[in-house]
Protein backbone atom coordinates (compact mmCIF):
# COMPACT_ATOMS: atom_id res chain seq x y z
CA UNK A 1 0.00 0.00 0.00
CA UNK A 2 1.95 3.14 -1.57
CA UNK A 3 -0.86 5.82 0.43
CA UNK A 4 -2.83 5.79 3.67
CA UNK A 5 -6.07 4.46 3.72
CA UNK A 6 -8.39 6.67 5.79
CA UNK A 7 -11.82 6.60 7.08
CA UNK A 8 -13.76 9.44 8.80
CA UNK A 9 -16.62 8.15 10.79
CA UNK A 10 -19.86 10.38 10.40
CA UNK A 11 -21.10 11.96 13.48
CA UNK A 12 -24.89 12.61 13.52
CA UNK A 13 -25.03 14.81 16.69
CA UNK A 14 -22.62 17.10 15.06
CA UNK A 15 -24.64 18.17 12.42
CA UNK A 16 -27.73 17.92 14.12
CA UNK A 17 -26.16 20.83 16.79
CA UNK A 18 -24.69 22.68 14.01
CA UNK A 19 -27.90 22.90 11.80
CA UNK A 20 -29.86 23.39 15.05
CA UNK A 21 -27.48 26.40 16.53
CA UNK A 22 -27.84 27.80 13.39
CA UNK A 23 -31.03 27.67 12.95
CA UNK A 24 -31.67 29.34 16.77
CA UNK A 25 -29.63 32.13 15.94
CA UNK A 26 -31.68 33.14 12.70
CA UNK A 27 -34.68 32.52 14.94
CA UNK A 28 -33.58 34.95 17.60
CA UNK A 29 -32.15 37.38 14.82
CA UNK A 30 -36.12 37.25 13.11
CA UNK A 31 -37.68 37.90 16.29
CA UNK A 32 -35.81 40.96 17.17
CA UNK A 33 -35.72 42.16 13.22
CA UNK A 34 -39.85 41.44 13.66
CA UNK A 35 -40.49 44.49 16.35
CA UNK A 36 -37.48 45.74 17.90
CA UNK A 37 -39.09 48.51 19.99
CA UNK A 38 -40.67 45.56 22.19
CA UNK A 39 -38.31 44.59 25.02
CA UNK A 40 -40.06 41.00 25.37
CA UNK A 41 -38.73 40.22 21.81
CA UNK A 42 -35.54 41.93 22.30
CA UNK A 43 -34.87 39.56 24.85
CA UNK A 44 -36.46 36.38 23.67
CA UNK A 45 -34.43 37.20 20.34
CA UNK A 46 -30.91 37.66 22.71
CA UNK A 47 -32.02 34.61 24.68
CA UNK A 48 -31.91 32.53 21.19
CA UNK A 49 -29.51 34.02 19.78
CA UNK A 50 -27.38 32.76 22.85
CA UNK A 51 -28.60 29.37 22.81
CA UNK A 52 -27.76 29.20 19.47
CA UNK A 53 -24.73 30.50 19.30
CA UNK A 54 -23.50 27.75 22.52
CA UNK A 55 -25.08 24.78 20.53
CA UNK A 56 -23.24 25.99 17.44
CA UNK A 57 -19.83 26.17 19.04
CA UNK A 58 -20.71 23.10 20.82
CA UNK A 59 -21.34 21.40 17.40
CA UNK A 60 -17.78 22.30 15.99
CA UNK A 61 -15.98 20.87 19.29
CA UNK A 62 -17.32 17.11 18.58
CA UNK A 63 -14.84 15.26 16.99
CA UNK A 64 -15.13 12.76 14.80
CA UNK A 65 -13.30 9.52 15.10
CA UNK A 66 -10.86 8.58 12.09
CA UNK A 67 -9.69 5.54 11.51
CA UNK A 68 -5.89 5.57 9.27
CA UNK A 69 -3.51 2.94 7.48
CA UNK A 70 -0.50 3.16 6.18
CA UNK A 71 2.78 1.02 5.57
CA UNK A 72 3.98 1.23 8.75
CA UNK A 73 1.29 1.51 11.29
CA UNK A 74 -3.12 1.54 11.84
CA UNK A 75 -3.92 4.69 13.12
CA UNK A 76 -7.17 5.64 15.31
CA UNK A 77 -7.73 8.97 16.69
CA UNK A 78 -10.65 10.99 18.11
CA UNK A 79 -9.98 14.35 19.21
CA UNK A 80 -6.91 14.35 21.29
CA UNK A 81 -6.80 10.10 21.83
CA UNK A 82 -4.97 8.60 19.63
CA UNK A 83 -3.71 5.41 19.00
CA UNK A 84 -1.14 3.75 17.22
CA UNK A 85 -0.20 0.50 16.12
CA UNK A 86 2.36 -1.34 14.01
CA UNK A 87 0.94 -2.70 11.52
CA UNK A 88 2.42 -5.97 11.64
CA UNK A 89 0.88 -6.89 14.70
CA UNK A 90 -2.71 -6.74 13.56
CA UNK A 91 -4.19 -9.97 12.80
CA UNK A 92 -7.58 -9.43 12.35
CA UNK A 93 -10.69 -7.29 13.80
CA UNK A 94 -14.08 -7.70 14.42
CA UNK A 95 -17.22 -5.03 14.11
CA UNK A 96 -19.12 -5.05 17.07
CA UNK A 97 -22.80 -4.66 17.14
CA UNK A 98 -24.62 -2.23 19.36
CA UNK A 99 -26.13 1.21 19.16
CA UNK A 100 -22.52 2.71 18.97
CA UNK A 101 -20.21 0.25 17.35
CA UNK A 102 -16.94 -0.54 18.28
CA UNK A 103 -14.04 -1.65 16.31
CA UNK A 104 -11.93 -4.48 18.11
CA UNK A 105 -8.79 -5.64 17.26
CA UNK A 106 -6.71 -8.77 17.35
CA UNK A 107 -2.89 -9.72 17.55
CA UNK A 108 -1.31 -12.33 15.00
CA UNK A 109 -2.80 -14.71 18.09
CA UNK A 110 -6.36 -13.98 17.31
CA UNK A 111 -6.21 -12.58 21.12
CA UNK A 112 -7.73 -9.33 21.83
CA UNK A 113 -5.57 -6.40 22.13
CA UNK A 114 -5.69 -3.88 24.72
CA UNK A 115 -5.89 0.06 24.53
CA UNK A 116 -5.89 2.70 27.40
CA UNK A 117 -9.40 3.89 28.22
CA UNK A 118 -10.76 7.42 25.94
CA UNK A 119 -11.10 9.68 29.49
CA UNK A 120 -8.07 8.50 31.10
CA UNK A 121 -9.24 5.69 33.69
CA UNK A 122 -7.51 3.06 34.91
CA UNK A 123 -9.14 0.02 33.08
CA UNK A 124 -8.31 -0.26 29.42
CA UNK A 125 -10.41 -1.80 26.90
CA UNK A 126 -10.59 -4.09 24.05
CA UNK A 127 -12.16 -1.79 21.61
CA UNK A 128 -12.27 1.12 19.90
CA UNK A 129 -15.17 3.45 19.87
CA UNK A 130 -17.12 4.76 16.23
CA UNK A 131 -20.27 6.49 15.81
CA UNK A 132 -23.82 4.97 15.67
CA UNK A 133 -24.02 5.83 11.72
CA UNK A 134 -20.69 3.98 11.02
CA UNK A 135 -21.76 1.62 8.64
CA UNK A 136 -20.44 -1.64 8.65
CA UNK A 137 -20.12 -2.54 5.55
CA UNK A 138 -17.95 0.48 5.39
CA UNK A 139 -15.89 -0.03 7.87
CA UNK A 140 -15.52 -3.78 6.72
CA UNK A 141 -14.72 -2.26 2.52
CA UNK A 142 -11.87 -0.06 4.70
CA UNK A 143 -10.37 -2.53 6.26
CA UNK A 144 -10.18 -5.20 3.30
CA UNK A 145 -8.33 -1.97 1.33
CA UNK A 146 -6.22 -1.87 4.13
CA UNK A 147 -5.30 -6.30 4.16
CA UNK A 148 -6.97 -6.87 7.40
CA UNK A 149 -8.77 -9.66 7.80
CA UNK A 150 -11.94 -10.00 9.87
CA UNK A 151 -11.55 -12.48 12.68
CA UNK A 152 -13.61 -15.33 11.29
CA UNK A 153 -10.83 -15.39 8.35
CA UNK A 154 -7.62 -14.80 10.64
CA UNK A 155 -4.07 -14.77 9.26
CA UNK A 156 -3.35 -17.64 12.01
CA UNK A 157 -6.09 -20.18 10.29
Amino acid sequence: MSEPVRLVCPVGRKYVELSGGYALVALGAGTVALDPGHWANITLGVILALLGAVCAVHGHLIKAPVLEVSDEEFRYERGDYVVRIPFNEIGSYHVLPGRIRSLGLCDRAGRPKRFPSLKSRRTSRTHLPLTGMTNPAKVESFMAMAGIPPRKRSLTS
